[in-house]
């Protein structure tokens, strides 16, 4: 321990001791930050029989700046313990923020690799080509507290036709080996992912550049390599996609390739670039395989850069952002679906039967399935949050202003409806269709703690289940 980390969580300590609980806003059934900023999730894993979520961090800023890890764990993914920020930006090589990264389970240890992100000071920098500092740190963890850091790679360290932006480490074993992909910024402005490979977890050597044919975006966040159901995905959020139609909407995406071949050679193929969610407020997702082997996914419930297109009112409360509820992942037809994990089942309390074409006025914290669906159905949700299906398009838009505080319209085109879950949670709503065929998230701000809800169909059969809080102690 130097001065700098006795500085840092003298401060920490200061801001969390506001208490943020009356907020209008604040969620009921997500993870959130105790105060400040939250932003990606980091260190997903199943560790000595308890879920472990890390997730960036801005205490002391709203609006994002210096960043830490804040800790959940949990081992029923319901009922959370709070372990404060074991991860500071204290050391020469992180000292401009704890930057995104994951976790591998082994010996006992958590291992945790992440970007130190480090920002010089000079008249020329531009920060891209120059000037930034993107290391590669490993940090090692007893499940509560970092025991050791170590930098791994600097910038010397990466191939030379790449810029300053190499970061978020996803590693892994296989076949006795270790396997890291970093995402990163070539100088000619195209997004590619770096293949390392490990015998010792410390050492590391250049396996491959995986990339597109064509260039998709100047910037590949937050990589994440794995199998699924025999496919093997690589996850990625580019940055600079330009929008086509309904597609890429947002200012950044994330999505995946069904990678073909060998992608530990020049031998492969990326397939198709599809996004993961259709809504405004999605970014930087990771997974990681629990102990019933599922593939569970987290993303950020919001965006980097949103302004000036939308906001977030909470930002005036001293906070600003949430994850996603957990999601199981499988692969139908060649594509990912996502659903919400079974564990949330046990918050729901007395399901309500809720009649089509009637309005009621609920607390704004429930799950409402609807399924069989005929034909064009439209949820109108606070009067002016309106999920509709017509003429085989799905959109989410807010005719207010207000309540969406800038946002918009999102769509996509589909085939059928036949079957939609919603999860709405005072400021946020995570829709589910077709079994997780497209899902789409969003932040909203409703006036009060209760909101209008109709359904508009003539066949749906629609079940709503008010439910209960995650506990967090």
């Amino acid at each position: 321990m130097n001065s700098l980390t006795k500085h840092l969580e003298k401060s920490i300590k200061l801001a969390e001791k506001n208490n943020l609980h009356n907020d209008l806003w604040r969620l009921s059934f997500h993870l959130m930050p105790p105060v400040g900023w939250l932003n990606d999730p980091n260190g997903l894993c199943y560790f000595k029989g308890e879920y472990h979520i890390f997730f960036q961090y801005s205490p002391l800023n709203a609006n994002g700046e210096l960043k830490f890890w804040g800790h959940y764990k949990s081992k029923d993914l319901i009922n959370w313990q709070y372990l404060g920020v074991p991860l500071l930006p204290d050391q020469p090589f992180d000292c401009h923020g704890a930057y995104s990264g994951s976790a591998l389970i082994e010996d006992d240890k958590m291992y945790l690799y992440y970007t130190g992100n480090v920002k010089y000071t000079g008249e020329n920098y531009d920060y891209i080509n120059n000037g930034r500092g993107s290391n590669t740190i490993l940090a090692t963890c007893d499940g509560n507290v970092i025991t050791s850091k170590k930098c791994l790679l600097t910038n010397d360290d990466y191939p030379k036709n790449l810029t300053c932006h190499v970061r978020d480490p996803k590693v892994w074993k296989e076949d006795n080996q270790y396997y890291m992909v970093l995402g990163a910024r070539t100088k000619d402005d195209k997004g590619v992912v770096l293949l390392y490979n490990s015998l010792d977890k410390i050492n590391w050597t250049l396996k491959n550049i995986i990339e597109s044919k064509n260039t998709f975006g100047y910037m590949w966040e937050c990589p994440d390599l794995f199998k699924l159901d025999n496919e093997t995905i690589l996850m990625i959020s580019p940055q600079g996609v330009e929008k086509q139609g309904y597609k890429y909407e947002n200012i950044y995406q994330s999505g995946y390739y069904i990678l073909d071949g060998d992608y530990k050679t020049s031998n492969y193929t990326l397939n198709e670039f599809t996004e993961i969610d259709r809504g405004f407020d999605f970014y930087a997702p990771q997974t990681f395989l629990d102990n019933n082997n599922r593939r569970i996914l987290a993303g950020w419930l919001g965006l980097p850069d949103i302004e000036p297109f939308y906001t977030n009112k909470t930002i005036e409360n001293g906070w600003q952002h949430a994850l996603t509820i957990p999601r199981v992942l499988n692969i139908v037809d060649k594509k990912i679906y996502q659903q919400p994990i079974e564990e949330l089942k046990n918050l729901r309390k007395d399901k309500l039967n809720i009649k089509n074409n009637e309005e009621y006025n609920l607390d704004c914290c429930f799950e409402l399935l609807i399924e069989d669906i005929s034909n064009n159905i439209t949820i109108t949700l606070a009067d002016n949050a309106i999920i509709q299906y017509e003429n085989n398009l799905f959109t989410l838009k807010f005719n207010n202003k207000d309540l969406g505080c800038g946002r918009t319209s999102r769509s996509v085109e589909l085939n059928h409806c036949n079957k939609i879950q919603l999860f709405v949670d005072y400021s946020s709503i995570e829709i589910f269709i077709n079994d997780g065929e497209e899902v789409f998230s969003t932040r909203f701000y409703p006036t009060e703690k209760n909101i209008n809800i109709k359904i508009n169909n003539s066949t749906s059969k629609n079940s709503l289940w008010p439910l209960d809080s995650f506990s967090i102690i």
